[in-house]
């Protein structure tokens, strides 16, 4: 409809979300839904979403209960994810903006060793220097780069061993011959659960080879991170405690709602409004802190194992079924499996899914094969959504006009 001449008033305003907006809205937080890592806000997020737009304002450096409740949330994350009480955190809007601080950084620091104020004076002509992560990791990290100046070809990707994680050996060749070439080692990245697969980078190892180079070692926690908060998993990321800079999306695990993530830098002595690329921005802390005082870490730590057991749960069932593949074993809530077909066959099974039942996984290559890839991270999925779902691909590939095995 054209820009309304006269208003329709609230009530207008009301019925058109009620009755058309929100019909059609995401279906993200619906107990199938599992393409993204992010997923639809809780109940009490909601509450807490509610209670920020009335009363937060967006003034970072005001004394008031949101205000305080930023500090509260990052040490309560901070805890959950052993995170050093030494890290000053900072809350964005999400892991693209959470990686461009901590590599802001550690591009600052880099240079400042070298006696360069990049933050007051730029780049000096010609420099070159790079950032280093797995082929596996967030294109944010190589947005990162090219944002601060070392360009997209600032980050240098690195191949990936069997179960997609760094590969050590090849990080310190490539280092060592950028060093040779005049190359500024700036920081070595590990991802602790990829986007695509779920896989831990050997974040100890990671942190040795930065140390070695003198670069500073970054973490990437976005989406894995958050499962530290469980016993049985947070060895895994015992390194994090001696990294230079980490970043967590609450909006991820947590399910806060889209637009609440954290990063944390090991320099205590930044006032909180200077830390982040926003001055005006919206009350985020509030959404952690309601979802951590309602779940605490035990609930946290309940919710991750369950949906880590959601995602062995499916790779069992694509193991033993003799029309399913299993393309790599789940490390966290990601799984990859298709249909033992080919990836045409795959890419129309998923067409399928989406227009057709309550299963909505997304898709990726893995192994060189397209993958099925459901993310289990909503807190509303249940195992029978799981089973529905692998219920749902088998059926679809057994149709006599959509198999063609390959």
């Amino acid at each position: 409809m054209p820009l309304p001449e006269d208003g329709g008033g609230i009530g207008a305003v009301v019925a058109d979300l009620a009755e058309v907006v929100i019909p059609n809205g995401s279906r993200v937080g619906e107990p199938g839904w599992s393409s993204f890592i992010t997923t639809g806000p809780t109940t009490c997020a909601m509450a807490a979403w509610l209670a920020a737009a009335a009363a937060a304002g967006s003034q970072r450096y005001a004394v008031h209960a949101f205000n305080t409740l930023e500090r509260v949330a990052l040490d309560w994350v901070a805890q959950l994810c052993g995170i050093p009480a030494a890290c000053q955190g900072v809350f964005s809007s999400g892991g693209s903006t959470a990686n461009l601080v901590a590599l802001g950084a550690a591009r600052q620091w880099a240079f400042e060793r070298r006696g360069l104020d990049v933050s007051a004076d730029g780049l000096p002509p010609g420099t070159r220097a790079r950032v280093y992560a797995s082929g596996q990791a967030h294109n944010t990290i190589q947005r990162a780069t090219a944002v601060l100046g070392l360009g997209q070809a600032g980050t240098r990707r690195i191949a990936c061993d069997a179960r997609q994680r760094i590969d050590v050996a090849a990080l310190r060749a490539a280092i060592t011959a950028d060093e040779r070439d005049g190359v500024v080692p700036v920081a070595v990245v590990g991802t602790a659960g990829t986007t695509d697969t779920g896989a831990i980078d050997p974040l100890g190892d990671l942190a040795q080879v930065a140390r070695e180079h003198g670069a500073w070692f970054h973490v990437d926690g976005a989406y894995g991170l958050i499962a530290a908060a469980s016993p049985a998993l947070r060895p895994a990321f015992a390194a994090v405690a001696g990294a230079d800079s980490v970043i967590v999306d609450p909006h991820k695990w947590l399910a806060t709602g889209a637009g609440c993530a954290a990063t944390y830098v090991r320099d205590a002595g930044i006032p909180y409004w200077d830390m982040g690329v926003e001055l005006s921005a919206p009350s985020r802390g509030v959404l952690a802190w309601a979802v951590l005082r309602e779940l605490g870490r035990a609930g946290v730590a309940a919710r991750v194992e369950r949906h880590i057991g959601l995602a062995r749960h499916l790779a069992q069932r694509a193991r033993q079924h003799p029309r399913l593949e299993l393309l790599l074993e789940p490390e966290l809530s990601i799984v990859c499996f298709r249909y033992a077909a080919s990836d045409a066959v795959n890419a129309e099974i998923l067409l399928r899914l989406r227009r057709a039942t309550r299963s909505i996984p997304s898709s990726t290559v893995t192994a060189g094969h397209l993958a099925i890839r459901p993310c289990f991270i909503n807190p509303r999925t249940r195992l029978a959504d799981v089973d529905a779902l692998v219920d749902h691909v088998t059926a679809i590939g057994d149709e006599p006009t959509g198999v063609q095995p390959g």
